[in-house]
């Protein structure tokens, strides 16, 4: 998949080199807060948001989407690293990759796209439960507890933590509650206050640094993230004991889980940036190689999993990127400021980081996803609930799975909306009114209703309010009306119009039915 930039004006070379400072200003505590936020080194986020830039932004088949660690994945990588450790997630980071780049080759690409809203809104909402309640212990120096039902129920105690300072603790967790709240009025107050060229300086960055500023003034004792100097000895390739890993089944399906869901979210992603800007549109198979190419990349690395993001894309194209050099350039920053200034990360509380993340797990919420679900129906709001709350109690892959399947339940249930009544036309004849749509899986139901009718009977089917018949419904008919014909009664049926409701043709369709047969 060759790579080449356009022609550009010196205007559109400032605008994407602009552009990519915003990116880089907003991906910075990002890639550091969703590092902590799964239980892994910082500079393993930071290195996820360099491969992001300098490989998946060359390669990607949608310039403007930014790539690196994703909110998203905080939930299923931090089960990976509690159980497996970094050495076997790396294994299954790389495994991932390597089957997103088989999914590209099959042109699996658009796939990944038709997933029902109700289970996308679903997943983000529980992931933003679950990322709030994790964090919101960070954000006052404390430790996430084992599971997300654990952090939700142990929040009251946080809380109270937060609030009061307890000699009895070690930890100085009221001063670290102060900084988060103080991130997070900063972040808000610059989103409502912001005007004009100002609103090129991303708020989560304003946040960070005042809480930055004001612990370094006051000298508070709260914890800091730790960089190192050398930001290559984070860097731990796989050995060759690791690469047999590659070869378990648990392992394989925890990287196709990981591939799936972070297919998913980047394509979505990528849909959603096309609909921000009038330039190329997305080429979803190159975009799934090149995010397929990114993650073997980073399993190498042992850094974390690599996803289109859409925090980043917007703040791309709100800042005028025009083209992928803007991504590229916020990798290469991110490798820069890594690389010679490690001692301003060391200055930032790790409080603010786990407060970035709370505003985000709120964010993802987003209670108004839920009201434009109940407009089109009860029962897209259920799959939604139920969705959000089997993540919250079991696991991610386990809630999308529930909702996947509560989703297949309900087109089964539409599939099978067949309605059928019995009636006396006008000339005394037994009807049958047929409403709804039939496929095979109606079949039962329209066998028994066929089976009523009375032997001998004169009878029409009617079928004017029928939506859809298939192939199976009509077999079905063809062979009762003969069966019914051969006990001396007597079958009505407009097969012309059923040819219509249905994309098969049906038995009868080579020949015309006698007048006699037409339904009156």
């Amino acid at each position: 998949m060759p790579f080449s930039l356009p022609h550009l004006s010196w205007t559109e070379v400032k605008r994407d080199l602009v552009a990519s400072v915003v990116v880089f200003l907003v991906a910075l505590p990002l890639c550091m807060g969703i590092a902590v936020a799964s239980g892994a080194p910082p500079a393993a986020g930071i290195i996820t948001g360099i491969v992001g830039g300098l490989v998946v932004g060359c390669l990607a088949g949608s310039p403007l989407q930014v790539s690196g660690p994703a909110a998203g994945l905080t939930v299923i990588v931090w089960e990976l690293i509690h159980e497996h450790g970094m050495e076997r997630l790396a294994i299954v980071i790389m495994l991932a990759g390597i089957i997103q780049i088989k999914w590209a080759w099959l042109q699996l690409g658009q796939w990944f796209r038709a997933v029902s809203p109700s289970v996308i809104h679903g997943m983000l909402a529980g992931i933003g439960v679950l990322i709030f309640a994790s964090q919101f212990h960070v954000m006052i120096d404390d430790t996430p507890k084992g599971s997300g039902l654990d952090n939700l129920l142990t929040l009251p105690s946080a809380v109270w933590k937060g609030l009061v300072a307890d000699d009895a603790t070690p930890m100085n967790h009221h001063l670290a509650a102060r900084i988060g709240v103080l991130t997070i009025t900063g972040l808000v107050a610059w989103n409502l206050m912001a005007r004009g060229p100002l609103l090129a300086l991303p708020a989560v960055l304003v946040g960070v640094s005042i809480a930055t500023g004001t612990t370094l003034v006051l000298g508070l004792d709260i914890n800091h993230v730790k960089v190192r100097d050398d930001l290559l000895s984070v860097i731990h390739l796989p050995t060759s004991a690791q690469f047999a890993h590659m070869l378990d089944t648990s392992m394989l399906a925890e990287a196709l889980a990981l591939a799936a869901i972070a297919s998913v979210e980047t394509l979505l992603s990528a849909t959603a940036v096309d609909q921000l800007h009038r330039g190329p549109r997305t080429r979803y198979n190159r975009e799934l190689f090149a995010q397929g190419v990114g993650n073997v990349l980073c399993g190498l690395l042992g850094a974390l999993p690599v996803t289109g993001v859409i925090v980043r894309s917007a703040a791309n194209v709100q800042a005028g990127a025009r083209t992928r050099a803007s991504t590229v350039c916020h990798g290469l920053w991110l490798l820069l400021f890594v690389a010679f200034l490690p001692f301003i990360l060391r200055s930032i509380p790790t409080a603010s980081l786990g407060a970035v993340l709370v505003f985000t797990g709120y964010k993802l919420v987003n209670p108004q996803a839920i009201r434009d679900l109940a407009r089109h129906g009860r029962d897209e709001v259920l799959i939604y609930m139920g969705t959000l709350v089997t993540i919250v109690t079991t696991n991610l892959l386990t809630g999308v799975l529930v909702g996947i399947g509560l989703t297949v339940a309900k087109l089964i249930y539409t599939t099978q909306n067949l309605n059928s009544y019995y009636a006396h036309d006008r000339d005394g004849r037994f009807a049958l009114h047929l409403e709804g749509v039939a496929t095979f899986v109606s079949l039962p139901k329209l066998a028994s209703s066929l089976e009523m009718i009375p032997p001998h009977a004169d009878v029409v089917i009617r079928t004017e309010s029928l939506v859809h018949i298939d192939h199976a419904c009509l077999n079905l008919l063809e062979n009762w009306r003969t069966l019914h014909e051969t006990t001396g009664g007597h079958v009505s049926i407009d097969w012309d119009q059923l040819r219509q409701q249905s994309d098969h043709r049906s038995p009868t369709a080579g020949r015309r039915e006698p007048a006699r047969d037409q339904a009156a």
